[in-house]
Protein backbone atom coordinates (compact mmCIF):
# COMPACT_ATOMS: atom_id res chain seq x y z
CA UNK A 1 0.00 0.00 0.00
CA UNK A 2 1.10 3.58 -0.69
CA UNK A 3 0.85 6.48 1.76
CA UNK A 4 1.06 10.17 0.94
CA UNK A 5 0.44 13.72 2.07
CA UNK A 6 -2.04 15.60 -0.10
CA UNK A 7 -4.13 18.74 -0.30
CA UNK A 8 -7.83 18.87 -1.17
CA UNK A 9 -10.20 21.81 -0.88
CA UNK A 10 -7.52 23.84 0.86
CA UNK A 11 -6.92 21.27 3.59
CA UNK A 12 -3.92 19.00 4.09
CA UNK A 13 -4.42 15.30 4.72
CA UNK A 14 -2.34 12.17 5.00
CA UNK A 15 -3.51 8.74 4.03
CA UNK A 16 -3.52 5.87 1.56
CA UNK A 17 -3.41 6.22 -2.22
CA UNK A 18 -5.44 3.74 -4.29
CA UNK A 19 -6.14 3.28 -7.99
CA UNK A 20 -9.32 5.37 -7.64
CA UNK A 21 -8.23 8.10 -5.24
CA UNK A 22 -7.04 8.91 -1.75
CA UNK A 23 -8.26 7.74 1.64
CA UNK A 24 -7.69 10.40 4.30
CA UNK A 25 -6.64 8.84 7.60
CA UNK A 26 -6.29 11.91 9.80
CA UNK A 27 -9.33 11.02 11.86
CA UNK A 28 -7.93 7.54 12.53
CA UNK A 29 -4.87 9.13 14.15
CA UNK A 30 -6.23 11.97 16.29
CA UNK A 31 -2.94 12.30 18.19
CA UNK A 32 -0.83 12.69 15.03
CA UNK A 33 -1.08 15.51 12.51
CA UNK A 34 1.14 14.11 9.76
CA UNK A 35 2.86 11.08 8.28
CA UNK A 36 6.03 12.22 9.99
CA UNK A 37 4.30 12.17 13.38
CA UNK A 38 2.82 8.73 12.68
CA UNK A 39 6.27 7.37 11.85
CA UNK A 40 7.94 9.16 14.76
CA UNK A 41 5.39 7.50 17.08
CA UNK A 42 6.17 4.06 15.65
CA UNK A 43 2.69 3.73 14.20
CA UNK A 44 3.44 3.41 10.48
CA UNK A 45 2.30 -0.22 10.46
CA UNK A 46 -1.14 0.92 11.63
CA UNK A 47 -1.75 2.97 8.48
CA UNK A 48 -2.61 -0.02 6.31
CA UNK A 49 -4.82 -1.43 9.01
CA UNK A 50 -6.62 1.91 9.33
CA UNK A 51 -7.16 2.13 5.57
CA UNK A 52 -8.51 -1.38 5.25
CA UNK A 53 -12.22 -1.32 4.42
CA UNK A 54 -12.44 2.47 4.16
CA UNK A 55 -13.81 4.16 1.07
CA UNK A 56 -11.98 6.73 -1.03
CA UNK A 57 -12.48 10.20 0.47
CA UNK A 58 -10.90 12.32 -2.28
CA UNK A 59 -10.61 11.93 -6.04
CA UNK A 60 -9.54 15.52 -6.70
CA UNK A 61 -6.34 16.36 -4.82
CA UNK A 62 -2.74 17.44 -5.24
CA UNK A 63 0.29 15.69 -3.82
CA UNK A 64 2.49 17.49 -1.30
CA UNK A 65 6.07 16.71 -0.41
CA UNK A 66 5.49 13.33 1.17
CA UNK A 67 6.72 14.41 4.63
CA UNK A 68 6.63 18.22 4.61
CA UNK A 69 7.45 18.45 8.31
CA UNK A 70 10.43 16.08 8.17
CA UNK A 71 13.01 17.37 10.61
CA UNK A 72 16.19 15.83 9.23
CA UNK A 73 17.06 15.07 5.61
CA UNK A 74 20.58 13.86 4.86
CA UNK A 75 21.83 13.41 1.30
CA UNK A 76 24.69 11.24 0.07
CA UNK A 77 26.69 12.84 -2.74
CA UNK A 78 28.73 11.33 -5.60
CA UNK A 79 27.76 7.74 -4.78
CA UNK A 80 28.10 5.93 -8.13
CA UNK A 81 31.49 5.13 -9.71
CA UNK A 82 30.60 6.79 -13.02
CA UNK A 83 29.39 9.83 -11.11
CA UNK A 84 32.78 10.09 -9.39
CA UNK A 85 34.44 9.89 -12.82
CA UNK A 86 32.22 12.72 -14.08
CA UNK A 87 34.23 15.15 -11.99
CA UNK A 88 37.30 14.36 -14.14
CA UNK A 89 39.70 15.06 -11.28
CA UNK A 90 41.40 11.66 -11.44
CA UNK A 91 40.37 10.81 -7.90
CA UNK A 92 39.91 7.21 -6.83
CA UNK A 93 36.85 6.02 -4.96
CA UNK A 94 36.74 8.01 -1.72
CA UNK A 95 37.20 6.25 1.59
CA UNK A 96 34.22 8.00 3.15
CA UNK A 97 30.94 9.23 1.71
CA UNK A 98 30.08 12.88 1.14
CA UNK A 99 27.08 14.09 3.14
CA UNK A 100 25.07 17.30 3.23
CA UNK A 101 21.74 18.40 4.70
CA UNK A 102 18.63 19.47 2.88
CA UNK A 103 15.57 21.04 4.41
CA UNK A 104 11.94 20.17 3.78
CA UNK A 105 11.26 23.66 2.40
CA UNK A 106 13.44 22.81 -0.59
CA UNK A 107 11.06 20.09 -1.76
CA UNK A 108 7.65 20.00 -3.36
CA UNK A 109 5.36 17.09 -4.26
CA UNK A 110 4.60 14.87 -7.21
CA UNK A 111 3.12 16.55 -10.28
CA UNK A 112 4.02 19.99 -8.93
CA UNK A 113 6.54 22.31 -10.55
CA UNK A 114 10.14 22.67 -9.51
CA UNK A 115 10.87 26.36 -9.27
CA UNK A 116 13.75 27.99 -11.13
CA UNK A 117 14.82 31.18 -9.32
CA UNK A 118 15.58 34.44 -11.11
CA UNK A 119 19.02 34.69 -9.49
CA UNK A 120 20.41 31.71 -11.39
CA UNK A 121 19.24 29.38 -14.17
CA UNK A 122 21.45 26.34 -13.58
CA UNK A 123 18.63 24.21 -12.15
CA UNK A 124 19.59 20.55 -12.52
CA UNK A 125 17.95 17.19 -11.78
CA UNK A 126 19.20 14.24 -9.71
CA UNK A 127 17.00 11.15 -9.52
CA UNK A 128 17.44 9.19 -6.30
CA UNK A 129 15.89 6.67 -3.96
CA UNK A 130 15.18 7.98 -0.47
CA UNK A 131 14.71 5.86 2.62
CA UNK A 132 12.75 6.72 5.75
CA UNK A 133 13.97 5.54 9.12
CA UNK A 134 11.35 3.84 11.27
CA UNK A 135 13.40 2.50 14.16
CA UNK A 136 15.87 4.56 16.16
CA UNK A 137 19.46 3.44 16.39
CA UNK A 138 23.05 4.40 17.04
CA UNK A 139 26.08 2.55 15.65
CA UNK A 140 23.85 0.31 13.57
CA UNK A 141 25.60 -2.61 11.88
CA UNK A 142 25.29 -3.18 8.15
CA UNK A 143 23.67 -6.55 8.84
CA UNK A 144 20.89 -4.89 10.81
CA UNK A 145 20.58 -1.71 8.75
CA UNK A 146 17.42 -2.63 6.83
CA UNK A 147 15.64 -3.38 10.10
CA UNK A 148 15.70 0.39 10.71
CA UNK A 149 14.03 1.34 7.39
CA UNK A 150 10.26 1.70 7.45
CA UNK A 151 9.56 3.01 3.95
CA UNK A 152 10.95 4.01 0.55
CA UNK A 153 10.21 6.95 -1.69
CA UNK A 154 11.75 8.85 -4.61
CA UNK A 155 13.59 12.13 -4.80
CA UNK A 156 14.47 14.58 -7.53
CA UNK A 157 17.25 16.31 -5.68
CA UNK A 158 17.09 19.50 -7.73
CA UNK A 159 20.23 21.62 -7.51
CA UNK A 160 21.21 25.15 -8.51
CA UNK A 161 24.65 24.19 -9.79
CA UNK A 162 26.35 27.58 -9.73
CA UNK A 163 25.42 28.03 -6.09
CA UNK A 164 27.12 24.82 -4.94
CA UNK A 165 30.39 26.53 -5.92
CA UNK A 166 29.95 29.63 -3.76
CA UNK A 167 32.19 28.29 -1.00
CA UNK A 168 35.11 25.91 -0.75
CA UNK A 169 33.78 23.21 1.56
CA UNK A 170 30.00 23.10 1.27
CA UNK A 171 27.10 22.78 -1.16
CA UNK A 172 24.29 23.86 1.16
CA UNK A 173 23.42 27.03 -0.75
CA UNK A 174 22.82 25.28 -4.05
CA UNK A 175 20.87 22.45 -2.48
CA UNK A 176 18.21 24.32 -0.54
CA UNK A 177 16.39 26.75 -2.82
CA UNK A 178 12.67 26.70 -2.04
CA UNK A 179 10.78 24.10 -4.08
CA UNK A 180 13.82 23.26 -6.18
CA UNK A 181 13.44 19.51 -5.63
CA UNK A 182 10.71 16.97 -4.96
CA UNK A 183 10.14 13.94 -2.74
CA UNK A 184 7.27 11.52 -3.34
CA UNK A 185 4.81 10.68 -4.68
CA UNK A 186 4.27 8.41 -1.68
CA UNK A 187 5.86 6.13 0.86
CA UNK A 188 6.05 2.42 0.08
CA UNK A 189 6.73 0.08 3.02
CA UNK A 190 10.01 -1.84 2.89
CA UNK A 191 8.99 -5.48 2.96
CA UNK A 192 11.87 -7.19 1.16
CA UNK A 193 15.59 -6.43 0.83
CA UNK A 194 15.27 -6.95 -2.93
CA UNK A 195 13.28 -3.71 -3.12
CA UNK A 196 16.61 -1.94 -2.64
CA UNK A 197 19.24 -4.51 -3.54
CA UNK A 198 17.79 -5.14 -7.02
CA UNK A 199 16.37 -1.68 -7.70
CA UNK A 200 17.00 0.12 -10.99
CA UNK A 201 16.59 3.89 -11.06
CA UNK A 202 15.90 5.86 -14.21
CA UNK A 203 15.45 9.58 -14.85
CA UNK A 204 13.81 10.90 -18.01
CA UNK A 205 13.70 14.53 -19.12
CA UNK A 206 11.02 15.22 -21.72
CA UNK A 207 10.94 11.49 -22.44
CA UNK A 208 14.71 11.24 -22.98
CA UNK A 209 16.50 8.75 -20.71
CA UNK A 210 19.22 10.67 -18.88
CA UNK A 211 20.04 8.50 -15.85
CA UNK A 212 19.91 4.71 -15.68
CA UNK A 213 21.67 2.59 -13.07
CA UNK A 214 21.17 -0.01 -10.36
CA UNK A 215 21.56 0.56 -6.63
CA UNK A 216 23.86 -2.45 -6.32
CA UNK A 217 26.55 -0.36 -8.07
CA UNK A 218 26.62 2.31 -5.37
CA UNK A 219 30.07 2.99 -3.96
CA UNK A 220 28.45 3.27 -0.54
CA UNK A 221 25.45 0.89 -0.42
CA UNK A 222 22.46 1.86 1.68
CA UNK A 223 23.46 -0.56 4.42
CA UNK A 224 26.80 1.24 4.67
CA UNK A 225 25.11 4.64 4.63
CA UNK A 226 23.03 3.72 7.67
CA UNK A 227 26.03 2.22 9.43
CA UNK A 228 28.20 5.28 8.79
CA UNK A 229 25.63 7.97 9.57
CA UNK A 230 24.51 6.26 12.75
CA UNK A 231 28.11 6.28 13.97
CA UNK A 232 28.05 10.02 14.61
CA UNK A 233 24.32 10.62 15.17
CA UNK A 234 21.37 8.68 16.47
CA UNK A 235 19.01 7.98 13.61
CA UNK A 236 15.42 8.69 14.63
CA UNK A 237 12.08 7.60 13.18
CA UNK A 238 11.11 10.02 10.43
CA UNK A 239 14.67 10.81 9.35
CA UNK A 240 15.12 10.73 5.57
CA UNK A 241 18.29 9.63 3.80
CA UNK A 242 18.56 10.52 0.10
CA UNK A 243 20.91 7.82 -1.11
CA UNK A 244 22.74 9.16 -4.19
CA UNK A 245 22.21 9.81 -7.90
CA UNK A 246 23.69 8.03 -10.94
CA UNK A 247 25.66 9.62 -13.73
CA UNK A 248 23.81 11.70 -16.31
CA UNK A 249 22.84 14.93 -14.54
CA UNK A 250 22.46 17.89 -16.84
CA UNK A 251 25.61 19.67 -15.65
CA UNK A 252 27.78 16.87 -17.05
CA UNK A 253 26.75 17.32 -20.68
CA UNK A 254 28.76 19.51 -23.04
CA UNK A 255 27.14 21.97 -23.21
CA UNK A 256 25.17 21.47 -19.97
CA UNK A 257 21.48 20.57 -20.24
CA UNK A 258 19.95 22.57 -17.43
CA UNK A 259 16.21 22.51 -16.81
CA UNK A 260 14.02 25.20 -18.36
CA UNK A 261 10.33 26.08 -17.94
CA UNK A 262 8.12 23.50 -19.62
CA UNK A 263 10.51 20.58 -19.08
CA UNK A 264 9.12 17.39 -17.51
CA UNK A 265 11.35 15.27 -15.28
CA UNK A 266 10.37 11.73 -14.28
CA UNK A 267 12.25 9.62 -11.72
CA UNK A 268 11.18 5.97 -11.70
CA UNK A 269 11.93 2.82 -9.73
CA UNK A 270 9.89 -0.33 -10.25
CA UNK A 271 8.06 -1.20 -7.07
CA UNK A 272 8.13 2.37 -5.80
CA UNK A 273 6.63 4.37 -8.65
CA UNK A 274 7.32 7.49 -10.69
CA UNK A 275 7.94 10.99 -9.37
CA UNK A 276 7.01 13.54 -12.03
CA UNK A 277 7.62 17.30 -12.01
CA UNK A 278 7.46 20.15 -14.46
CA UNK A 279 9.64 23.26 -14.34
CA UNK A 280 8.44 26.83 -13.82
CA UNK A 281 10.13 30.15 -13.23
CA UNK A 282 9.59 31.77 -9.86
CA UNK A 283 7.08 34.61 -9.96
CA UNK A 284 8.63 37.62 -8.23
Amino acid sequence: MKFATFTANGETFFGAITETGAIALNQAFPDHDSLYEVIAAGAFDRLAEAADGRSVTHTDFTFDMVMPDARRILCVGVNFPDRNAEYKDGSAQPKYMSLFPRFASGFTGHDRPLIRPPENHTLDYEGEVAIVIGKAGRRISKDNAYDHIVALTLCNEGTIRDWVRHAKFNVTQGKNWDNSGAIGPWLVPLTDAAQLDDARIQTHVNGELRQDDTLNRMMFPIRREIEYISTFMTLEPGDIIVTGTPTGAGARFDPPKYLVPGDVVEVSVEGIGTLRNTIEDEQV
